[in-house]
């Protein structure tokens, strides 16, 4: 094995694997280094949607420029990432209707397919969602949701086509440092080198942080999802929902499922190491209560099966982007349960950032590590 590289990649999830394509893309020899296998962690257990839908600009810009992607998989990085289009609507209450038509007009200047849509719209759109709780709601009729595990292996098969190397079971145990610039990392597969290593280890970010005297703030935030059989003879609108008033979303999934999540009441803890793989005990009971709130006849749909995941998560609930510590030393990390659908711009940000000294694709300057010392969390 070639123990020598430009870049250390430290995680084979979705943002290790769209790092390694971005820099491979551009002669850039990088070497992933996963702890377990490829999209094991967060990326594995992602519900995949794919949308433009923020509140911060930067976040939509990100998911703009990553949905030429998932549209154009096989012609960009070759492979197949699972992309399904269903349409996806944002429901939000009345209180935040303002809000809302703001967060489209500033989508709309950006360039993306997106409208404020009424109750009565979206009765048509999906008649069996109740609508009698909100007023209006947003609608991007080209989104829908992926196969985040397709799309980190077709990303890393693509890098590793033009001479990436992908070593997994290789645990990183330290930072080699000398004389404050990075020169490689110590594993369980013995010394890597290389004059640059990015940090994309997910909820672990923070382990490998402290290796070079770094406290990043990324904790593990736990997630659980369910897959729900729907009725039978049960003829649903292809649609992906983030539900605001009932703080949950759910999409389609194949062989006549819904996948459905939940937003509020996640495990926040220090270590992922211990985050069980079972859902909390309360969480079926909760989930299915709001999905029959948002559509009254899945009161005939059963349980199919339940997973735990999780993510590394930030005290303002965004990414953390950028050079911090020893010179060479990147971190990409903390994407707070939004990360799948703005990898492949992220990839190509982070790659502009190391090789050119700044990304021009989309600005990342506000999500660097140090705005939480200097008091600038992100807020939208």
């Amino acid at each position: 094995m070639n123990n020598r590289a430009d870049v250390i990649i430290i995680g084979a999830g979705v943002h290790g694997a769209s790092l390694a394509f971005h820099l491979m893309q551009r002669g850039v020899k990088a070497v992933v280094l996963e702890r377990s296998f490829i999209a094991a962690a967060a990326t594995g257990r992602s519900s995949g949607l794919v949308r433009m839908h923020y509140d911060l600009d930067l976040y939509a810009r990100l998911a703009w420029v990553s949905f030429r992607y998932f549209q154009n998989w096989e012609e960009i990085v070759g492979g197949d990432c699972g992309f399904t289009r269903t349409g996806f609507i944002q429901i939000v209450p009345p209180k935040l209707a303002t809000a809302l038509r703001a967060n489209v007009a500033m989508h709309q200047e950006i360039g993306i397919s997106t409208s404020i849509v009424t109750a009565s719209d979206v009765a048509e759109i999906a008649p069996h969602l109740a609508t009698d709780d909100f007023e209006i709601a947003a609608y991007e009729p080209d989104s829908g949701y992926a196969d985040p595990s397709a799309t980190a292996m077709s990303l890393l098969n693509a890098a590793r086509k033009k001479g990436a190397s992908v070593v997994q079971n290789c645990q990183v145990t330290g930072i080699q440092v000398e004389a404050g610039k990075v020169t490689g990392v110590t594993t369980t597969q013995g010394d890597f080198s290389a004059p640059v290593v990015v940090n994309t280890a997910g909820a672990w970010a923070a382990q490998i942080g402290k290796m070079v005297g770094l406290d990043v703030p990324v904790e593990a935030w736990r997630h659980d999802t369910m897959f729900i059989r729907n009725p039978p003879q049960w003829k649903q609108a292809e649609l992906t929902v983030i539900d605001y008033i009932n703080s949950m979303y759910f999409r389609p999934e194949t062989g006549r499922l819904t996948l459905l999540g939940l937003e509020d009441d996640n495990l926040i803890q220090a270590s992922p190491d211990n985050v069980a793989d079972r859902v909390a005990p309360d969480f079926v009971d909760r989930a299915i209560d709001r999905i029959c709130k948002r559509i009254p006849s899945m009161e005939h749909g059963s349980l199919h099966s339940t997973h735990g995941g999780m993510d590394g998560i930030t005290p303002d609930q965004r990414a953390i982007l950028g050079q911090a510590g020893p010179d060479g030393f990147y971190l990409a990390c903390g994407f707070s349960g939004t990360g799948f659908k703005i990898a492949p711009a992220v990839g190509l940000c982070m790659a502009e950032l190391i090789l050119d000294g700044r990304a021009e694709t989309v600005d990342i300057t506000p999500f660097a590590l140090q705005r939480f010392s200097e008091g600038k969390k992100i807020i939208s």
